[in-house]
């Protein structure tokens, strides 16, 4: 039924259409399903290359199981702000994170940066993320630490002096251009082998082809990302009903 949990029935039909190199969406209409729900079953199940129906199931019965002995201590949690739907809140949270970790980011480093992304504040405490996550303040404190230096998060106080980690308008920016420049430190090192080994040599020769490749990768991201700074500081339209957002101070 559209709008209920998944029968494993169904995941199997998901497991064969992804099989089949299908997209979600149509997937989605072959099973009367929004297509958000199969691409969240996905996702938070292995991805699109390592779905499986057996697995996903197991796994969907587990969560369940947790979250009928954790309803104690949930029923305490905070109302979601905005008229939220807390479950489908905490759905996405689940898909956001596991797309996090298929991009190569630690789990526990995974789980700090949906937290951020999806405060509308953009910014947490450690107290805050320890009571969200419920884990050690030395787990979020590694986990910032990393991130920090993939420059994906920064640190600022607020006016009570307590350390915030933000997630801004700029982070994406100055990420992504971090990035770059580091690509661009291996096609140096690629080059830098290009001597050592011979010009006229195979290996020589494949590594010039990658620091060639590298060059223009990381010049193509570089011309993107300051084309597209902009597009990191649109606001949401007002309505007479919703206060004005506040002017960005980016100078």
């Amino acid at each position: 039924m559209p709008g209920g949990r998944l029968t494993q029935q169904e995941r199997q039909q998901i497991a064969l259409g992804m099989a089949d190199g299908l997209a979600y969406a149509e997937i989605a209409r072959r099973l009367d399903r929004p297509t958000s729900t199969v691409t969240r079953e996905v996702m938070r199940n292995g991805g699109p290359t390592a779905y499986r129906a057996d697995l996903a199931h197991r796994a969907t019965e587990r969560r369940a199981t947790r979250r009928r002995q954790a309803a104690p201590r949930a029923s305490q949690a905070p109302a979601q702000a905005h008229g939220r739907d807390p479950e489908a809140v905490r759905e996405y949270e689940e898909v956001l994170t596991t797309v996090l970790i298929g991009t190569g980011t630690p789990k526990m480093m995974a789980r700090v940066l949906t937290c951020l992304y999806t405060t509308d504040a953009g910014s947490l405490t450690a107290s805050e993320l320890v009571q969200r996550l419920q884990v050690s303040p030395a787990s979020i404190s590694k986990a910032i630490a990393f991130l920090e230096s993939q420059g994906l998060v920064r640190r600022e106080r607020d006016e009570r002096r307590r350390e915030r980690y933000v997630v801004d308008d700029d982070v994406w920016y100055q990420s992504m251009i971090a990035s770059a420049r580091g690509t661009t430190y291996f096609a140096e090192a690629a080059r830098q082998g290009v001597s050592v080994l011979g010009p006229h040599t195979p290996a020589a020769q494949r590594l010039e082809n990658i620091a060639r490749f590298v060059d223009f990768v990381s010049e193509s991201i570089t011309r993107a990302a300051e084309q597209a700074r902009d597009l990191l500081y649109t606001k949401p339209e007002t309505t007479p009903d919703s206060p004005a957002a506040p002017p960005s101070d980016r100078g």
